[in-house]
């Protein structure tokens, strides 16, 4: 049976009505509170805040399939045999660029050619339906750089996470969306979350500080999401969870981690509950399955020493292709041993952490800083982007230089090779410089190696670090 849904805010995000199967208009917010109490189940930002008060990581896979059924065995699969604290509906490509009609088409055809979940052309029925098959709560992880129509009905569906934000969701992805555009799209969907705090609902608000996951130094990676918490916090949003990519060194990693809570004081108001959030490495994985597991429980532990909240978890099939259930369950037991207190006495340098947190503070104060002083935050952030002075590295988008070129030093750490525009100090710009010239030094890069062989080589970092190929790439 198919009828029409009107979408809450449809007329505000451009969108015309769209036929769905099963779906009617989507309820006010009062009445998705009122569901979401109902459940008997905590909020996303409930199990963060257990997780980080108990000081155990909570885990969360990826996964997201296109058919409804599907969708609802694969989730009732993975928390019968992995019980995961979050689970995810990773959406389609179609919904993410709001091409509702042919994400339609594409499921009456055949919902194997999605490449996720389209919650929007399910609708918030078969949204509930979802939510109702488990007893985690779920998030939605999706990339679009306007997603108000797809985070109306996932609030109608008592969905309590929701990734993404107007620099994040941006310039990875989109080639010609202007970022004032994604930031006035973001701030409705941050402003409704305002709405539902103001009755009763906290949605944690998650900030893909991932960026192009591949080679992003700290510093550029927490100021986008320094940007964006502030943005969203001056909307209305009460949980924030600052989302940071494994980079694969520890120290590095762990001083990053450890950083957020301090960047949450320094730039946030009191009230805002913000939870550090470890992505495991998103980089080239390595194919023998006993390499990327070690590789898993290192991300896991990373994730612990670190004091995330939650860790995004990875399976042994990463390097083939979207993983299976099988791999999935296996990913996230394997991830959640590193919660175990047997694990009490891994500790990890607490002096070179400091040292590397005093640095990354400094960066990102140097680049925050001076648009955080502006009367307009979203105009700062877009002049910032058409001059260079916020940037990030491989950016998708014309509206931003990507000037930044990014290199590993000698023990592995990611640098500025280039910080392009960046308005860093010159004394950060040395250290980045001094730390580069020892790992020439040290022959860690070929000294006539070309640009692209050595960016290659550090994006195969753990593929040569397990023998499955040499810094150029070859196996």
């Amino acid at each position: 049976m198919t009828s029409k849904i009107v979408l809450l805010g449809a007329d505000r995000a451009g969108e015309a009505p769209h036929s769905v199967p099963g779906a009617e208009s989507l309820p006010p917010l009062e009445e998705s509170v009122a569901y979401v109490a109902s459940l008997g189940k905590p909020t996303a930002a409930q199990v963060l805040q257990d997780a980080r008060e108990s000081g155990r990581v909570a885990i969360q896979p990826r996964c997201g399939v296109g058919g409804h059924e599907e969708m609802k065995a694969l989730l009732r699969d993975l928390e019968a045999q992995a019980a995961p604290d979050i689970l995810t509906l990773t959406i389609d490509a179609h919904t993410r660029l709001k091409r509702f009609e042919q994400a339609l088409r594409t499921l009456n055809r055949d919902p194997r050619d999605l490449n996720g979940y389209p919650l929007v052309t399910h609708g918030w029925q078969r949204g509930r339906d979802l939510n109702e098959a488990v007893a985690a709560p779920l998030e939605i992880r999706h990339g679009s750089p306007d997603a108000r129509a797809l985070f109306d009905v996932s609030v109608a569906s008592g969905i309590t996470s929701f990734e993404g934000g107007g620099i994040s969701y941006n310039l990875p992805y989109s080639k010609a969306v202007p970022v004032a555009e994604s930031l006035a799209a973001w701030e409705d969907v941050d402003r409704v979350c305002g709405r539902l705090a103001e009755l009763g609902l906290i949605i944690d608000r998650e900030l893909f500080g991932t960026l192009t996951a591949v080679l992003v130094p700290p510093s550029i990676s927490l100021a986008i999401s320094v940007v964006e918490a502030v943005l969203a916090a001056r909307a209305g949003v009460r949980c924030i969870s600052v989302a940071y990519p494994q980079s694969g060194h520890l120290v590095q990693d762990v001083a990053a981690l450890r950083t957020i809570p301090l960047l949450a004081r320094r730039y946030l108001p009191e009230g805002v509950q913000v939870h550090a959030v470890f992505h495991e490495f998103m980089g080239v994985f390595p194919r023998g399955r006993g390499h990327a597991e070690d590789l898993i429980f290192y991300g896991a532990l990373v994730a612990r020493l670190g004091g995330a909240s939650k860790l995004i978890t990875k399976t042994y099939q990463e390097a083939y292709g979207i993983p299976d259930t099988r791999a999935n369950v296996e990913g996230l037991r394997l991830a959640a041993r590193a919660n175990s207190p047997l694990l009490d006495f891994v500790a990890v340098d607490a002096d070179r952490v400091a040292e590397e947190q005093e640095w990354i503070l400094a960066e990102v104060a140097d680049i925050v800083e001076p648009l955080l002083e502006q009367p307009d935050l979203k105009a700062a952030v877009s002049q910032a982007l058409e001059r260079g002075t916020l940037d990030i590295p491989f950016s998708a988008s014309r509206y931003a230089k990507s000037e930044i070129i990014p290199k590993r030093d000698a023990e592995g750490a990611i640098r500025y090779l280039s910080a392009g525009s960046l308005p860093l100090s010159r004394r950060a710009l040395r250290r980045n410089d001094e730390l580069l010239r020892r790992a020439e030094a040290g022959g860690a890069n070929p000294g006539l190696g070309s640009l692209l062989a050595d960016l290659t080589g550090d994006i195969n970092y753990f593929l040569t670090l397990f023998g499955e190929s040499d810094r150029e790439g070859t196996s």
